[in-house]
């Protein structure tokens, strides 16, 4: 039976996703290419990267399913993980892409994940991941059941960091009280500045 806590997760990415999907809608081409600030990206450049890091994510379901979650971070061709790398390489791959068919393939690898997560129970999520660190965030064990809890508000967390392009968009009630969420403020305010040197 799919654990609870994971039954939680769902419903929430489910109506962020909902939320997300509306505001990118809203936007025009000129916002889209916008840079966002203290990013290497562009406002399209964050939809890119949630509608494929999804892909990623099953990876790591079917391997902690298989009770070998240590080797959701592990490198392919037996170098260390390099999550920047990876997330910048499908990021180039998308940037000519129309963006109702970067949030069609959102829908798709959304749905793929759901169904991962729904084999998931409570046995499986007492693991630990072993995030290998990234430009802004060293590298550290983390619990996975907790791992799940904070990656539940990738899409707000990166409309917050959206946002930072979009000034006009500051005033907008709906947007802002979506976005109100200790964990999005609390992922902003840590990640915030250059990235971690060396």
């Amino acid at each position: 039976m799919t654990s609870e806590i994971v039954r939680q997760v769902i419903d929430g990415i489910r109506e962020h996703r909902t939320r997300f999907e509306e505001f990118c809608r809203s936007l025009s081409e000129e916002e889209l290419g916008r840079q966002v600030p203290e990013s290497t990206w562009t406002v399209k450049d964050f939809i890119s990267h949630l509608a494929s890091f999804d892909s990623e994510m099953v990876r790591w379901m079917d391997l902690l399913m298989a009770g070998r979650l240590d080797e959701a971070v592990g490198g392919d061709d037996g170098n260390p993980y390099d999550i920047d790398k990876w997330n910048n390489a499908r990021i180039a791959e998308r940037r000519a892409r129309p963006l109702e068919d970067i949030l069609a393939e959102a829908a798709r690898n959304r749905s793929a994940l759901i169904s991962a997560m729904e084999r998931l129970e409570d046995g499986h999520i007492g693991g630990t991941l072993k995030f290998p660190g990234d430009a802004k965030r060293p590298p550290a064990e983390v619990p996975f059941n907790i791992f799940l809890a904070g990656w539940a508000r990738h899409d707000p967390i990166h409309a917050a960091d959206m946002l930072k392009a979009l000034p006009e968009r500051t005033g907008d009630a709906a947007l802002l009280a979506w976005l109100d969420d200790p964990a999005v403020k609390w992922y902003q305010s840590t990640m915030a500045g250059p990235e971690r040197g060396g």
